[in-house]
């Protein structure tokens, strides 16, 4: 595909598939700060994602979404629970052995998830579309309960779902996870040196 015929298919997307992507580089930024408004963005996101993902027969990214939709509502009661100031958040460290208790949780289940998915359904790249969604599942969780750790886990599910959603033609999502990535990584650090921050004083 040459660039001129990227930016067409691009600007002739769905309007509903931009809104999405937009809402949640709105959400990711302000997610890096740890802003509790990322909520509020992250539900129109989730919301309209649902279609997106069912329309592209990603059926359990689509799923994933729905309980998303639940899961921002949560992670603003939550946050609001921990704020340092009136928008922002304090946060908190991991044990490595719980780490890896995490990550074998997404693995797994992806493995479960993908074999379903493949076996009973016309979904596309059941595997891959099931590891993001479970490991996007446990990094919603983590990033719900203000852990650090969970930009590693999206650094992962974005490297594998820009793969999926180009393959699928959803240019707009494909744009959104490259910034998300680039986000999640500068994420990783704000959230560390902050960590490092509240732990000094």
């Amino acid at each position: 595909m040459t660039l001129s015929d990227f930016i067409s298919v691009f600007f002739g997307s769905n309007l509903v598939e931009v809104s999405a992507a937009i809402c949640g580089f709105i959400c990711i930024f302000l997610l890096v700060k740890g802003n509790i408004w990322n909520f509020a963005f992250g539900f129109v996101q989730v919301t309209l994602y649902v279609w997106v993902f069912y329309q592209a027969k990603l059926y359990s990214d689509a799923g994933l979404h729905v309980v998303y939709m639940l899961l921002q509502i949560y992670g603003w009661w939550h946050w609001s629970k921990n704020l340092a100031n009136t928008t922002t958040v304090n946060v908190v460290s991991m044990s490595h052995k719980h780490l890896v208790l995490y990550a074998l949780v997404a693995l797994l289940s992806a493995a479960l998830l993908g074999t379903l998915m493949r076996t009973y359904t016309d979904a596309s790249f059941a595997y891959a579309d099931a590891f993001t969604t479970c490991a996007s599942l446990v990094a919603f969780i983590l990033m719900t309960r203000r852990y650090v750790v969970n930009w590693l886990f999206w650094i992962v599910v974005d490297i594998v779902a820009i793969g999926v959603y180009f393959q699928k033609g959803l240019y707009p999502t494909v744009i959104l996870y490259v910034c998300f990535l680039i986000m999640a990584i500068i994420g990783l650090y704000v959230w560390q040196k902050q960590y490092k921050t509240q732990t000094v004083v």
